[in-house]
């Protein structure tokens, strides 16, 4: 008597089709034009209200401090 381990239930069936291969198509970028939107970018009023909102999120998930209430008599 043979054992024959059990299927593993996260792999598909053996006689399923294969799903389609995935194709990454690859995508070129000029780096001046990228380098240039990026100095305009970082220049608008926008990316500073950005900024800003970044630093108010922040403030929102640091952590504070303990405070103890002193025991009234």
């Amino acid at each position: 008597m043979s054992s024959v381990p059990p299927a593993d239930p996260s792999l598909p069936p053996a006689d399923s089709p294969l799903p389609p291969p995935v194709v990454i198509a690859e995508v070129k970028y000029s780096l001046p034009q990228i380098l240039q939107e990026l100095k305009a970018e970082r220049s608008a009023s926008t990316f500073a209200m950005e900024k800003l909102d970044q630093n108010e999120i922040g403030k929102l998930f640091k952590a504070k401090p303990i405070r103890r209430v002193k025991p009234q008599k």
